[in-house]
């Protein structure tokens, strides 16, 4: 019979990673805004990577458009998900660890679509990918609301820039890449570069604290939930539309760039690099572009231009002006689904960005699938219109639920009040695949 010494000497892995983090130092706030802004680099890079690969892995396995509309779906099928579980695990294991495996599968995981040589084996690749993907994003947005709370001050919007010029590095890369390396080849370097970067991580995400506890929404009279509840739908119809454009132009817009404009794989790759530079550049001045403006025009402004660069991207006549198009695509969606987003919590708290999430799920899951069965039937520059179509829709219902002004609290904010306040939310799933989560404790927005 076993001793009761040798029973307490059993212990689980966990356990033992909570041994030893106690025994780590804890990581200095530097360390860990580098580390967090790192890991967003990191997931933009794979993500880019991958996105420039697209049509090589199609040629590969000899997917139609409806076939690859299928394989994109798996991958935002595993990326939801794994988005489900991750923030359970983050509250039970602390973000730092969850980010840190996040990180480490993710660049496992991109090898396998370059692996694929059929359909079926491509949804199971992008399956497991868009997993590690969606992980990653929650893992790392939980990560980065710990850090505002430490420093008093919204960094998020900076971090997804990361993520943003991280793809913009990514998709560069692998339009060069392709002229030299297969598709399996070049996912294989990414992933042992990322790993390098991962393995860098480890000691600063392995410690790194977790977060207060959170503070429920409180409730409300009837009528004025329904209200609320309306209005949190409308919120997720605007996130969900400007998240199809997000992710139908990134998943779709090399091909159309090699079919249509009959450029270089290389080149093709520079629709997605401008899309996701403008973007990043749009974001660094959401911020002053949020007070100049005001939540309303931002946002109707926004879909517009979005919707115009749309139009533009399919009805370009030379690989300028699309590529034109894609830019204005980009810093016009921006700012949108994280202004949507935000204002789903200021309106419902954490319930209401959980209902608007889900809400903008639908665009964006449905985004790539819908264009590649749309595609077969109407050719792939009509199948692109929606985006604009959808751009337009948002700019109309925005009035019925934006605000006008920007009140920010000063960067001082003890970390006591900030815990009591802030509840890290997934808020978005795009980059495909960017994560929006906000400081909703810190950032309040007036007006109706």
């Amino acid at each position: 019979m076993s001793s009761p010494v040798l029973l307490r000497r059993a212990r689980s892995p966990m356990s033992v990673l909570r041994a030893t983090r106690a025994r780590l130092p804890d990581p200095s706030l530097e360390r860990l805004r580098v580390a967090v802004a790192a890991l967003f680099v990191l997931d933009g890079v794979v993500f880019g990577s991958w996105a420039a690969r697209v049509p090589g892995v199609a040629a590969q396995v000899g997917a139609t458009h409806s076939a690859l509309g299928i394989a994109l779906l798996c991958l935002s099928i595993g990326a939801l998900a794994c988005m489900q579980v991750t923030g359970r695990w983050a509250a039970r294991f602390g973000s730092g660890p969850v980010a840190a495996a996040a990180g480490i599968a993710v660049c496992l995981t991109a090898v396998l679509p370059g692996l694929a040589s059929s359909v079926p084996a491509l949804c199971a690749a992008l399956l497991l990918f868009g997993a590690a993907t969606g992980m990653v994003n929650v893992a790392a947005n939980a990560l980065g609301v710990e850090v505002e709370m430490r420093t008093g001050r919204p960094l998020l919007s900076g971090l997804h820039a990361g993520f943003s010029l991280g793809g913009l590095a990514g998709a560069v890369l692998g339009g060069a890449a392709a002229a030299l390396l297969g598709v399996a080849e070049h996912l294989s370097l990414v992933a042992a570069g990322g790993l390098a970067v991962t393995a860098w991580l480890l000691p600063v995400l392995l410690v790194t604290p977790r977060r207060p506890a959170d503070v429920p929404a409180g409730g409300g009279r009837p009528r004025r939930a329904r209200r609320r509840t309306a209005a949190l739908v409308v919120l997720g119809v605007i996130a969900g539309c400007t998240a199809f454009g997000e992710g139908a132009l990134t998943d779709w817009g090399a091909l159309l760039l090699q079919e249509e404009l009959h450029t270089t794989v290389t080149l093709g790759a520079l629709g997605y690099a401008c899309f996701a530079s403008a973007m990043a550049g749009g974001r660094l001045a959401g911020g002053r572009l949020l007070v100049a403006l005001g939540e309303r025009r931002l946002l109707v402004g926004g879909a517009v231009l979005a919707a115009a660069g749309g139009l533009l991207v399919v009805a370009a006549p030379s690989l300028e002006s699309a590529l034109a198009g894609f830019v204005l695509v980009g810093l016009g969606l921006a700012n949108v689904f994280p202004l949507a987003i935000a204002r789903a919590g200021l309106i419902g708290g954490a319930s209401g960005i959980a209902l608007a999430t889900t809400v903008g799920y639908t665009g964006l899951l449905g985004g790539p699938p819908a264009i590649g069965l749309l595609s077969q039937h109407l050719g792939l520059p009509a199948a692109l219109t929606s985006v604009s179509v959808l751009a337009l829709l948002a700019a109309a219902l925005v009035p019925t639920v934006a605000g006008d002004t920007l009140r920010v609290h000063p960067p001082r904010v003890a970390l006591a009040r900030v815990g009591a306040r802030l509840q890290p939310v997934v808020s978005g799933f795009g980059h495909g695949t960017g994560v929006y989560v906000r400081d909703l404790g810190m950032l309040r927005i007036d007006g109706a």
